[in-house]
């Protein structure tokens, strides 16, 4: 039998994936690994060191591959780069696995982030620019996902709540 994820976690930067994966692998008895930290760790250097050292294209190709390595072999809560699914290769890589989208719209960004940490892709504008991002990729995130949760308004136990309500776990 092959090793997978038990939840694969998609979404915005932001909306919580990191918490939310944290308190799923808690109660569920396993581990919580992020692919943007597997990155980060292999690297050497922060996500934003590397777009400005080698591009937004370098780090993609890295995404991809770490998104592939964590998928092949890991049986905890992993949660992915916000994006993770702009990829067409890592998005048929997750056919098959239990991808929850943690949702949220622009002003929760806003109240959670402020829009004005940094974040390499909201450098200009940044309210603008979620909500271009969002719409290049909600499609994306409701396309690799078996369900949908929001996370707008709920503290990061309910939403840990609803991601195992919604998969029956």
């Amino acid at each position: 039998m092959s090793v997978v994820p038990v939840i694969v976690l998609v979404g915005p930067m932001g909306v919580g994936k990191s918490t939310v994966g944290g308190l799923l692998a808690e109660r569920l008895g396993v581990v919580y690994r992020d692919t943007d930290e597997d990155i980060v760790a292999g690297e050497g250097r922060t996500i934003a060191e590397i777009f400005v050292d080698e591009g937004e294209a370098a780090f993609r190709a890295m995404e991809k591959r770490a998104v592939r390595t964590a998928l092949a072999g890991y049986e905890g809560v992993l949660a992915l780069g916000g994006g993770a699914v702009l990829d067409a290769d890592t998005r048929a890589l997750l056919s098959g696995h239990r991808v929850v989208y943690l949702s949220m719209d622009v002003e929760e960004a806003v109240r959670r982030t402020g829009l004005n940490v940094a974040r390499p892709l909201l450098a200009v504008n940044p309210r603008r620019q979620w909500r271009e991002l969002m719409e290049a990729r909600r499609h994306l995130y409701e396309e690799v996902a078996v369900a949908v949760v929001a996370t707008d308004g709920r503290t990061p136990e309910e939403v840990t709540q609803a991601v195992l309500d919604a998969l029956e776990l």
